[in-house]
């Protein structure tokens, strides 16, 4: 499988969903979902995303044809957060830092964080 559309096709189709039905899950229409398929108009990449998101659909596999179709369970919860919220490396370099840090370490980056909200707060207040 060579594009986008086809591997639309194929992933709606190993999931037994209806055009209707995937597009109902993904809150857009069955004639968008058709015009994908079709290789009339491709999805946005917030549309991608949304995709993968809901269906647990390897990006690279989606986007490229490379790779698995879905994506492995996350093994921890770091991983879970990771993409959940689309964080890159140095976001988990830094939950994995402050979850090793002793508590009076992580109540001084707490202090820190609770300041540095403060002092913005104010400023948007001005």
């Amino acid at each position: 499988m060579n594009n986008l559309k086809e591997r639309l096709y194929e992933l709606r189709k190993t999931l037994d969903l209806s055009m209707e039905k995937f597009g109902n899950e993904l809150g857009i229409s069955k004639s968008a979902i058709s015009g994908f398929e079709k290789g009339i108009s491709n999805p946005s990449e917030q549309t991608l995303k949304l995709i993968c998101k809901t269906f647990n659909v390897d990006p690279f596999w989606l986007r490229e044809g490379i790779g698995d179709m879905f994506t492995a369970i996350p093994e921890t919860i770091i991983d879970s957060l990771v993409d959940e919220f689309d964080l890159d490396s140095r976001d988990r370099f830094i939950i994995e830092t402050y979850l090793q840090a002793s508590e009076s370490q992580r109540n001084a980056i707490k202090d820190f964080l609770l300041t540095l909200a403060e002092k913005s707060a104010k400023k948007n207040e001005e």
